[in-house]
């Protein structure tokens, strides 16, 4: 019988006992004994993980050796009601295929506490963490009620563009943008950079604020507004100096 493929979201709120189904993602933790294991799995659909229950007699050991945290399985079996706390559904496995290995050795991302100094220096995984999903997943929301409000509300979103020749009334310090060679620029007689031989054929730096060419937009579409990024080339390790934002 062909099974289909459900993410933890679904399989989590699925009323659908008893089905045969199929799902991918990481491993979060990995428990057991000689006679049963038991996999918390997410797939980043939502905060939570779902549980997968292996009968080590239906699955080889040499492949459940290899479920450690961080590694990609894919599993194929029964969802069902969970008799345990926490969860309301979980798998009943028949089949555990591993896509993706992860050293315990090297992989970073161990199912402990991680200082958020820490974090910065795997910046590559650490949205695997609760911390970064809870983060992300709030800032989503946030930005989806932000433009559903305007657009509620009969503004007209505008992009106005990252890449600019204006510093917006010195808004702040600019990151410059260029095609030139950094380290022999074609100079004019005075010494100054030639910058009619860049790509715009003028000095260009990331933008530190939308606001002017806001303006431009509110004097033809009226009830406009822009949402970033924008950049600061402020040299300031504090929360509120963010380098873009």
């Amino acid at each position: 019988m062909k099974t289909s493929r459900m993410s933890v979201k679904e399989l989590l709120q699925s009323e659908d006992c008893g089905k045969e189904v199929e799902v991918k993602g990481w491993v979060r933790t990995k428990r057991g004994n000689k006679q049963v294991n038991f996999i918390a799995l997410n797939d980043g659909s939502t905060i939570n993980n779902i549980q997968v229950v292996v009968d080590m007699e239906k699955v080889a050991e040499e492949v459940m050796k290899k479920v450690t945290t961080g590694a990609a399985v894919h599993v194929k079996g029964l969802l069902v009601e969970s008799t345990g706390s926490g969860q309301a559904r979980e798998i009943q496995a028949k089949e555990v295929i591993v896509t993706g290995e992860a050293d315990p050795e090297k992989y970073p991302i161990q199912p402990k506490k991680h200082s958020l100094e820490f974090l910065r220096e795997v910046a590559h995984l650490r949205f695997r963490t609760n911390i970064f999903g809870a983060v992300f997943r709030i800032r989503h929301a946030m930005a989806f009620a932000i433009h559903q409000y305007f657009n509620d509300h009969g503004f007209y979103y505008l992009h106005t563009p990252l890449i600019t020749a204006s510093d917006c009334e010195g808004a702040g310090e600019m990151f410059r943008v260029t095609t030139l060679d950094p380290k022999n620029p074609p100079l004019l007689e005075d010494g100054s950079v030639d910058f009619r031989q860049d790509f715009f054929g003028k000095s260009t730096n990331l933008t530190v604020s939308g606001q002017l060419e806001g303006e431009l937009g509110a004097m033809s579409l009226g009830k406009i507004y822009t949402f970033g990024p924008t950049f600061r080339a402020e040299n300031s390790n504090t929360t509120r100096h963010l380098s873009e934002f």
